[in-house]
């Protein structure tokens, strides 16, 4: 009787069968680390400015206060940018001349203000209010990183859906008493699991943080 397959038949067969279930998986996988790496999240990516501004020398080492230049941050669900003559304060005594501040002298010049490109950007579907989350205890560096140490502003966080969901289902790991809110130096206790429990309480925190509407409005 003559042989109706191959002797590799057997082989391909098997082969088939096993793509057909890793194939799909692997797919899967894939597009998941794709989805949260940093190339799609932009965590740890600079943005190039139209004036290199460093953090980490105003804040960092001159001690300017978060909200001296957004001053937003505390009534508004934006932080804002400083208009140009919050710059002109003390670059019109400052480094007057330098040339990586043409652009801010041109502002002021020309009454046109600076445009400045986002760092921190959440999808236009997302509402997002700085200023419930600083009366809840939640500080500026716990989503923009250590802000003291970047010459150049980066994002440091992933700021995707299930990094916002961890903080809202359990924030007290990330809560802090208001006299640190702004302080970029801080650091968490090592006690912090149970003063944050505390804290929660003390800042009424909503036991519905997860809850869809929270985010997406």
């Amino acid at each position: 009787m003559p042989q109706l397959f191959r002797p590799y038949a057997d082989t391909v067969a098997r082969s088939v069968l096993v793509a057909i279930v890793v194939v799909p998986v692997l797919g899967i996988a894939i597009a998941y680390w794709v989805s949260a790496s940093e190339y799609t999240t932009g965590q740890s990516t600079f943005v190039d400015q139209p004036v290199p501004f460093s953090h980490a020398h105003h804040v960092g080492g001159l001690g300017l206060d978060c909200r001296y230049c957004h001053t937003g941050v505390e009534v508004s669900p934006v932080a804002g940018i400083p208009p140009t003559h919050t710059c002109m304060t003390c670059h019109s005594q400052l480094y007057t001349q330098a040339a990586m501040l043409a652009p801010v002298r041109e502002s002021l010049a020309n009454d046109r203000p600076i445009h400045w490109n986002k760092v921190n950007r959440l999808p236009d579907y997302v509402y997002f209010d700085h200023s419930i989350h600083v009366a809840k205890g939640i500080g500026c560096t716990t989503c923009h990183g250590s802000v003291a140490s970047m010459p150049l502003m980066r994002q440091a966080a992933p700021l995707t859906m299930g990094w916002c969901l961890d903080c809202h289902r359990n924030p007290a790991p990330n809560i802090r008493p208001r006299s640190a809110m702004f302080d970029p130096s801080w650091n968490f206790p090592d006690d912090q699991a149970e003063r944050g429990i505390i804290l929660a309480h003390q800042y009424l925190h909503n036991k519905h943080l997860a809850d869809c509407s929270v985010c997406h409005r």
